[in-house]
Order: structure tokens, then sequence, then C-alpha cells
């Protein structure tokens, strides 16, 4: 029983640690995405609207993947919702985004 014990604690250290690094990386993605962004719109770059979307869904995907992990934590009904809000958000935005990429590149070829 104590194995056992011991084994969820280095998972649920494991997947803390893990969903650090994933917002970590999410949150600085979308950081200097909107950097360059600002950098690219001062400048008049033509693509800057498409540039800024595709970081802004990296750095999305990686929060939603940090989301996905956080369900491993989940003790609670009223957690997995919380959470399951949170996942269908982001996806959405994600979803968006990605539309709006792909707008953007066909006005581009046209």
């Amino acid at each position: 029983m104590e194995v056992l014990h011991f084994l969820e604690n280095c998972l649920n250290s494991l997947v803390e640690v893990a969903i650090l690094i994933f917002e970590f990386i999410g949150v600085s993605i979308i950081i200097v995405s909107g950097i360059r962004g600002f950098y690219n719109y001062v400048r008049r770059y033509p693509e800057t609207k498409l540039i800024l979307a595709k970081g802004l869904a990296m750095g999305l995907e990686f929060k939603m993947g940090s989301e996905i992990l956080r369900t491993v934590m989940v003790q609670e009904w009223s957690e997995i919702g919380t959470v399951a809000g949170i996942i269908v958000l982001r996806a959405a935005l994600t979803f968006l985004i990605h539309w709006e990429i792909k707008q953007e590149e066909i006005g581009n070829k046209t």
C-alpha cells in the first residue's frame, strides 16, 4: 500500500512540474508574440496579423496542454467542471484563431 502511495505522490509531483513548465512556455510564447506583433505593427509589416495569430495559437496550445494535464490532479466533480470549462474555452479560442489564420492566408494568396 505504501508503494502505491509513493507512486501516486511521484505522479502528482511530476504532473505539477509539467503543468508549470507548459504554463510558462505558453505564457512566454504569448508575450513574445505580442511584442513581435507590436514591433511589426509599428513597422507596418503586412503580415503582422498572421504572425501574431500564429503565435497566440501556439501559446494557447501549450496552455491547453497544461489544462489537460491538470485533469490528472482533479479530485472532485466540481473541479472537473471547472477544468472542462477552461479546456472548452481555450479550444474555442484556438479554433477561432486557426480559422482567422486560414482566412488571412487565403486573403493573402488572392
